[in-house]
């Protein structure tokens, strides 16, 4: 039996707004625990909430992003239920009637392109975090649990796919790529590590051409993109092997153990009628006019994706570079701001992915947040293009650059790194090395070894300490072989 995988995602993603939700305490990660709450992220009894617009402002431009349609009327409900880190016994969300539905998102596989459709995005209130102490994981096997409720109340987006997945690897790019979005719209940090994302995975496997779903299961407790496939993957397998001895697949909740690479049962899956939903009395519903909708549109920038599109077709760069270079919003600005002011774009894409992507990763930065400018890296370049530098000064620089910021020139004459570019000078080293290295020599005109001539240039390099300009010594070095060439055949 050729059996095809079902999956469909939801993803919460938290939203970077000043304050809450429903109150007016500091939206903020890493603080003391139980410093920003109050009365109404408490829920405790005379409190009333109030919605922040700012919150329904970011759910709109991620809704409009991911192609939803906008409803003109939503309101809140209450989902029921108990658990330490809700105090209120419920939490406000949104049920029947999200503000985005019907969207989609363009993933590109190694087959193609796919359209991955978007059922809803809904807004509510995260839930406080649960802290477990001692050995166990769960709350009813730990000896302790301490609760924080700094997170409760926290804007929350809820992005509910459609079951349009069939691979972990589909699932993993349609991460890679919602996650891309919502930080192009500056949003939301999208940090896993933080919480500030997570993903709940549903998957099941039915019978090749049918179309009914076959039984799911949900997998909680991923805490990276790569757990989420590695945690498919498994239960991908777990359930064939299932399938094909002829035993029934269990609807249920199962939690990733990254250490050992399993999935483990939690507990049966609720239904939507087990939470008892029903409208936030508290809460007035809301309105989204187009004149709102129209407003919103003009704050979204260029999407990743068209952007990406335009830097081939204006800056003639390669596919690749392009989509690497808008894989971050402040990258493909500063790409673009430098390639205004150069002549080789292409050389800007280079030292974007190479050098500078290098030390970014290294020292954990952005690159706003170094002291290297357009002006500073296009200024640069041309340096390299009109031979004052090498390509050996130039990596030397652009770390200054980074690290410290400045007027190239400068800093070449301060570092006193200016190239080495005048030819009696050059010639006098070189002949130096030659005299200096008789076997190397011999071996280039007497025995063939062509290879010599890459090592006489790195010791005219090593003696110049990276100075010496390249075009020259290879026109001087090639010129002085030939010379010594025909000198030892007439010799001979």
């Amino acid at each position: 039996m050729e059996l095809q995988t079902v999956i469909g995602l939801e993803v919460h993603v938290e939203l970077n707004t000043r304050t809450k939700m429903f109150c007016g305490c500091r939206n903020e990660f890493g603080v003391a625990p139980n410093s920003r709450v109050c009365p109404v992220c408490l829920g405790l009894p005379g409190t009333l909430p109030v919605i922040n617009k700012k919150a329904i402002e970011k759910h709109l431009m991620a809704s409009l992003s991911l192609n939803c349609t906008i409803a003109p009327f939503s309101r809140f409900h209450r989902k029921n239920y108990f658990y330490p880190d809700m105090t209120k016994n419920f939490q406000t969300s949104q049920y029947d009637l999200p503000l985005g539905e019907h969207g989609f998102l363009i993933v590109k596989t190694s087959a193609g392109e796919k359209k991955i459709g978007i059922t809803r995005i809904h807004l509510e209130e995260d839930a406080g975090k649960s802290i477990h102490g001692g050995t166990a994981d769960s709350i009813s096997d730990s000896d302790y649990t301490l609760l924080d409720y700094n997170r409760a109340g926290v804007p929350l987006l809820e992005i509910v796919s459609e079951p349009d997945m069939n691979s972990p690897e589909e699932a993993f790019l349609y991460l890679t790529q919602l996650k891309k979005i919502l930080q192009w719209l500056q949003i939301s940090d999208c940090k896993m590590e933080e919480g500030s994302l997570r993903c709940d995975a549903n998957i099941s496997l039915r019978p090749k051409g049918q179309t009914a779903l076959g039984v799911k299961t949900e997998i909680k407790n991923v805490n990276s993109f790569r757990a989420v496939r590695k945690a498919l993957e498994y239960e991908e397998q777990r359930q064939r092997e299932l399938l094909i001895k002829g035993e029934r697949i269990v609807q249920e909740t199962r939690g990733w153990e990254e250490d050992k690479n399993i999935t483990v049962s939690m507990r049966s899956k609720e239904s939507a009628h087990d939470y008892r939903y029903f409208p936030e009395p508290d809460l007035v519903p809301l309105t989204i006019g187009e004149d709102i909708i129209n407003e919103i549109k003009t704050r979204i920038p260029e999407l990743p994706e068209v952007m990406a599109e335009r830097f081939v077709n204006q800056y003639g760069i390669p596919p690749y570079d392009s989509e690497i270079l808008t894989s971050d919003r402040a990258t493909a600005h500063f790409f673009e701001d430098t390639a205004k002011i150069t002549s080789d774009p292409k050389q800007v894409s280079n030292w974007l992915m190479g050098d500078i992507s290098a030390y970014l990763n290294e020292n954990q930065l952005q690159i706003h947040q170094t002291p290297l400018t357009p002006s500073s890296l296009a200024k640069m370049i041309k340096l390299i293009k009109d031979g004052i530098i090498s390509g050996k000064i130039a990596k030397d620089l652009i770390y200054e650059l980074l690290k410290h910021g400045g007027e190239p020139e400068k800093i070449l004459k301060e570092k006193g790194w200016t190239q080495l570019s005048s030819e009696d000078e050059l010639l006098k080293i070189i002949n130096k090395v030659l005299s200096d290295n008789p076997d190397a020599l011999e071996g280039y005109l007497r025995k063939g070894k062509e290879g010599m001539k890459n090592f006489f240039v790195g010791q005219v390099m090593k003696a110049t300490r990276g100075k010496a300009n390249p075009a020259l010594l290879n026109t001087l070095l090639t010129r002085e072989l030939d010379r010594l060439k025909k000198t030892t055949v007439n010799n001979d």
